[in-house]
């Protein structure tokens, strides 16, 4: 039998795929790490957020503190035995979903920051900065002792120093005494400072923010 052109045409129409539609994970979870949970069996790494590594320590008060694995209790905590809905961004390199989970309807990652076991990760999402810096304000969490950030931890495991995204490599160093100095690329020291966000440090995308932070630059 022939078909007609309307019936090829329908034909065609219905082959094609459906449009995507955004991946969810649902089901209870079990807390890997401060920032990583294992839902239904498959690994999602939070969207947006950094928390220390399991074998990370801090400093607090002079005393070592474990905050890596505190941060993962507090997760573990968070989400309990509830069911999570966890709606997937993105697949990092580790093969894992990236995702924003919910908790009884509430944003999972956007709890760890707030009770300062977790940071934002600005790197990838200002979501969390206001959560941030409400934790930083009430000194709770990470904010009662001196850490390096997450990625800084990593990275020097890798024997590697993290860079950021785009053009902001300027390093805005404290030393012991709180002079405030910053390094470009190139420079003598540059390659040895180390930049830890915890106790102000930042990096800088120019000279001129570098300044008007009240850093001054090396000498060499």
């Amino acid at each position: 039998m022939l078909l007609t052109l309307r019936s090829l045409i329908v034909l065609a129409l219905l082959a094609l795929p459906l449009p995507s539609q955004a991946a969810e994970v649902t089901g209870r979870a079990r807390a890997v790490d401060g920032d990583t949970l294992e839902v239904a069996g498959q690994k999602v790494r939070l969207f947006g957020i950094d928390a220390p590594e399991l074998d990370q320590s801090c400093d607090r008060g002079g005393r070592r503190w474990a905050c890596g694995e505190a941060a993962r209790k507090a997760l573990a905590e968070i989400v309990g035995r509830q069911r999570l809905s966890c709606e997937v961004r993105d697949i990092d390199r580790y093969g894992r979903n990236v995702a924003t989970c919910l908790a009884g309807g509430e944003d999972v990652a956007a709890i760890m920051v707030r009770q300062g076991m977790a940071i934002a990760y600005r790197r990838y999402s200002g979501r969390y900065v206001n959560a941030e810096a409400a934790a930083r304000a009430d000194g709770i969490g990470l904010w009662t002792s001196t850490y390096i950030q997450p990625e800084q931890h990593r990275a020097e495991g890798r024997g590697q120093d993290p860079v950021p995204s785009g053009d902001c490599l300027i390093k805005g160093n404290i030393g012991q005494s709180g002079k405030r100095i910053y390094h470009l690329p190139g420079q003598a020291d540059y390659a040895a400072t180390r930049i830890n966000e915890g106790k102000g440090e930042r990096w800088f995308c120019t000279e001129a923010e570098a300044r008007a932070a009240g850093f001054r630059r090396a000498a060499r």
